[in-house]
């Protein structure tokens, strides 16, 4: 257990957005599932705010807490595969990394997102995009059982045949049920080898290429994974667009695929390239230690409007002391291809999930960056139809409610039978149906 002052609580207690700063009142640092059950029946008995942190990347801080209690899970960490069975086991703790590197040592593979430091536990529970989500599905859909601690300190076992409504609950209701302590992957044979990386252009030609990316991303086979962004950095330096692809379909069809975005010119940077799967896995990670923070506003899309595409180009502005940025993560193929209420994830119509963020230097105000992007995000959010539940804010509760659609009648009772007093409530939050 740590305390305020105690060496490693100040580590424990920080999350990636740096613009959060939190203090729990004690940190516990489980080494396995008894810790868990203990320190989750010590914070119901006691009353105690709860939050769960695995990899931290919660962009509104929902992973740690002021006054309460954080269970850090930063020493629950393992992955092992059975390249027989082509299942992973996978402590809740441990970061996506440590899953795609044991199960690629076998030519095995399962959605993983797009930064190898992401948590599995919050990245699963909610969804889990990837480069790989259009061809095998979201991780949660690969997901076989869990094991998972109850608010009650029970530890359960959830599958399609024991306790499947929990199982049912989990992938997608996010941290309600519990702390999955640890997760069933089905795998997926695949080649180490993908053909990816980013063709980057001048910001002046951001409209043309997003243009050419919604054609291109709306018709892509299931094996290409393409997203779109455009940045603007601080203090006036030069902004830039592009297209980040990742094909992990046979070698010799990629040129024949890539031909369309070929045609869109000579790039200012082209990084696409034959690599290792595990190697574009880390390639967005995070290892800056700069005193930067961030906010973000995110939503789903199923079409390209024109009238989108003039927002986003036009509000999208720089400033001296902000990085601006916007993407889209690719989504459709497999995803779709499964009922919204086959598990509790019900936004399978989506083909991208559009992102906007700002990044400030914290030595500044957080206001002004705050707002922009805010006033920003007005003008694209009605072009939107939900949000992906790991990327929840401040939004009021019947936002929350109403964007698991059709599954929040299901969800309450679920929060009724295995959380009623709503210990678990750092999420995207079920409320308990009365």
């Amino acid at each position: 257990m740590l305390l305020a002052g105690d060496d490693g609580y100040d580590q424990a207690r920080r999350v990636l957005n740096e613009s959060i700063n939190k203090h729990p009142a004690l940190i516990v640092q489980p080494t396995g599932v008894a810790d868990i059950r203990n320190a989750v029946t010590f914070a119901r008995e006691r009353n105690l705010l709860l939050a769960v942190k695995c990899g931290g990347h919660s962009p509104s801080g929902k992973s740690t807490c002021d006054g309460g209690m954080q269970i850090d899970l930063l020493h629950f960490r393992s992955a092992r595969v059975d390249p027989v069975a082509r299942r992973a086991y996978v402590a809740g703790g441990s970061l996506l990394g440590e899953l795609d590197h044991e199960a690629m040592a076998f030519d095995l593979v399962t959605t993983a997102g797009t930064v190898s430091h992401t948590g599995i536990g919050g990245l699963t529970l909610g969804g889990g995009f990837g480069r790989l989500a259009r061809r095998f599905g979201l991780a949660l859909d690969n997901v076989r059982s869990v094991d998972s601690v109850t608010a009650d300190g029970r530890l359960l076992h959830a599958s399609a045949d024991e306790n499947p409504d929990l199982y049912w609950g989990v992938r997608g209701g996010g941290g309600n049920f519990g702390i999955v302590t640890g997760f069933e992957f089905g795998l997926h044979p695949m080649q180490r080898q993908i053909i990816g990386g980013d063709l980057v252009f001048p910001f002046e030609r951001a409209r043309e290429i997003l243009e050419a990316y919604a054609d291109y991303s709306s018709n892509a086979p299931d094996e290409m994974y393409a997203d779109f962004f455009m940045s603007l950095p601080p203090g006036g330096k030069p902004g830039e667009c592009g297209i980040e692809v990742c094909y992990s379909g046979p070698a010799d069809r990629a040129e024949k695929l890539l031909a369309p975005l070929r045609k869109l010119g000579t790039p200012v940077a082209d990084t696409i390239k034959a690599q290792e799967y595990v190697a574009i896995q880390r390639s967005s990670d995070r290892s800056d230690p700069r005193n930067i923070g961030t906010y973000l506003k995110s939503g789903f899309i199923s079409d390209f409007k024109g009238s989108m595409m003039d927002a986003l180009i036009n509000g999208f502005r720089p400033d001296p002391a902000r990085a601006t940025i916007v993407f889209f993560q690719h989504s459709g193929g497999a995803i779709g291809r499964v009922a919204p209420d086959a598990t509790a994830f019900p936004h399978r119509h989506s083909k991208n999930n559009m992102f906007s963020v700002v990044a400030w230097n914290l030595d500044g105000p957080a206001a002004p960056h705050v707002g922009f992007i805010k006033d920003y995000w007005a003008t694209l959010e009605p072009y939107t139809d939900g949000y992906y539940t790991n990327e929840v804010g401040d939004e009021a509760q019947g936002i929350v409610d109403t964007n698991y659609q059709g599954n929040i009648g299901r969800l309450r009772t679920l929060k009724r039978k295995y959380d009623p007093g709503n210990l678990f409530r750092l999420n995207a939050n079920v409320v308990p149906s009365a």
